[in-house]
């Protein structure tokens, strides 16, 4: 059995309670910013661990591959939280030239850069939903409206986890009338 199974698994349920708490469809994009130090009971920043960011990262590609969603891996304030996604899910977008690395990056986001068939890095994204794994802060990637999301899994390893989905900013007044699926 896998060293950090238990934290895969976590990682799994937590992305798969989020995509059908936020009805995420195929084709949009959850952002995940994780401390690995953290998910090992550490102070953010303090210990990355490779193994642990590759636990983790399987179960929530696993759980959002079958859904056909977008992982975008936010690195830590290294890089200025950039974002490492498929190039497939952001075909125009403008990017950067950087490449994680556990110490300068991050472990998760080196994970993604490592595992994705066409890695990208970009400065920013506007994002469906996300998991915030040990506090690191992905709101500056979400669309503009977060809404925060209860999940019943409300930690992965040692780390406390925040989740949000975001809906349409509702604009017009009192007089205006609103799409109920939206909310």
């Amino acid at each position: 059995m896998d060293m950090f199974e238990e934290e895969r698994k976590q990682a799994y349920e937590a992305a798969v309670e989020l995509c059908d708490k936020a009805g995420l469809k195929k084709g949009q994009i959850m952002v995940i910013g994780c401390s690995t130090s953290e998910v090992c009971g550490d102070r953010i920043g303090s210990n990355s661990n490779l193994a642990m960011a590759e636990a983790v990262f399987d179960g929530i590609y696993a759980a959002l591959n079958e859904r056909g969603i977008y992982l975008a891996a936010q690195c830590c304030e290294h890089l200025n939280r950039a974002i490492v996604v498929e190039r497939e899910a952001v075909p125009f977008a403008d990017t950067v030239n950087a490449v994680p690395q556990p110490k300068a990056g991050g472990s998760f986001a080196t994970t993604a850069y490592r595992r994705y068939a066409d890695p990208v890095v970009l400065e920013e994204i506007r994002a469906d939903a996300g998991i915030d794994i040990g506090d690191t802060l992905i709101g500056m990637h979400l669309k503009r409206v977060a809404v925060p999301v209860r999940l019943e899994h409300s930690a992965i390893g040692k780390a406390h986890i925040t989740a949000a989905r975001t809906r349409p900013k509702f604009i017009g007044g009192e007089r205006a009338v609103y799409n109920e699926e939206l909310k």
